[in-house]
């Protein structure tokens, strides 16, 4: 499981997030993950790249030098 840390959070944000997780009778985590849940929840995988392409741009990337394909391989041999 991912864990991610949020910095630079306003003191009144956080403290509304505590008192809405008490309210709740869960932890501020798991208010956090719950809100996170709901913010993406919906969201496809066409979204989800069209979404990144729109943060990232296609200027962000690396060109990699893919791998030759050739069919002549070394074979391991076991005698």
């Amino acid at each position: 499981m991912a864990s991610i840390t949020i910095r630079n959070i306003d003191d009144s944000l956080k403290e509304r997030l505590r008192v809405k997780a008490a309210k709740h009778g869960h932890s501020m985590e798991e208010e956090a993950r719950i809100i996170l849940r709901r913010a993406v929840s919906g969201i496809t995988g066409p979204e989800l790249l069209s979404m990144s392409e729109e943060i990232f741009g296609t200027d962000h990337g690396c060109d990699l030098e893919l791998p030759s394909r050739d069919d002549e391989r070394d074979t391991s041999r076991f005698n």
